[in-house]
């Protein structure tokens, strides 16, 4: 009988050690997203939780916390920050930093860089149908949301370009796939009366990778070098 009671009384003790290791841990995790000024990968987080502790149940239960606040747990770029809830979003919009505006020409851009990295100049005139200004490139690679990737293995070498994290990170995308589709980008003024006939978006591939194509690039080329003679700047 006193065994019974002494194994009951161990029970009793894990239950209870349990729910307050689980209570720190989210503590613990909060705290670190919440401090931090870049989203978190879960093996940071997990670093710092309790000897044993299980960094998916903390982060989902930590996500099931918040899903019904002004700010949720969300997962960008497969890292983990707080961001306002979709729903709310429009209460703090002028209340927020300005968003970096972007023209025409470097949004099209920005989008043909997405879809179909990588990419190079003469690819994006293809698809665009105009002449590609070097300034729409400039203003993606100074936000830190397009790089150069390596060099296409064709005649002159040109530059090769793709996304980065921080472009997933700034539109609150998860993974590349979660890019919206052709009718979304219509229904958004994208490529409204630019699209060739028979236009179709590929499956979008940020793999880091260079491709069978591609070659590394033997050192960071400059921009007017990797754009060679500038056109005029566009205005649409």
């Amino acid at each position: 009988m006193g065994r019974m009671t002494a194994a009951g009384d161990v029970a009793r003790l894990f239950e209870t050690i349990a729910p307050r290791a689980l209570a720190e841990d989210l503590r613990i995790a909060e705290a670190m997203v919440f401090a931090s000024a870049e989203p978190l990968e879960a093996q940071a987080i997990a670093a710092r939780l309790s000897v044993g502790a299980d960094v998916v149940v903390v982060i989902e239960e930590l996500r099931r916390i918040y899903a019904g606040r002004g700010v949720n747990l969300v997962r960008v770029a497969g890292r983990w920050t707080f961001r306002t809830a979709e729903d709310l979003s429009w209460l703090l919009a002028s209340h927020g930093e300005e968003k970096r505006k972007l023209s025409r020409a470097a949004t099209e851009t920005l989008a043909i860089i997405a879809y179909h990295q990588p990419v190079t100049r003469a690819d994006i005139e293809e698809i665009r149908g105009v002449a590609v200004s070097k300034g729409a490139l400039d203003v993606l690679m100074e936000a830190g949301w397009v790089r150069m990737r390596g060099r296409r293995r064709a005649p002159g070498r040109p530059i090769t370009y793709g996304t980065t994290s921080d472009f997933l990170i700034e539109f609150g995308l998860e993974a590349i796939t979660d890019l919206p589709g052709l009718d979304e980008l219509q229904g958004a003024g994208l490529f409204e009366g630019k699209l060739p006939a028979g236009y179709g978006l590929p499956d979008p591939n940020d793999e880091p990778t260079l491709r069978p194509d591609e070659e590394p690039l033997d050192e960071p080329a400059p921009l007017d070098e990797a754009w060679g003679p500038i056109p005029p700047d566009e205005s649409a």
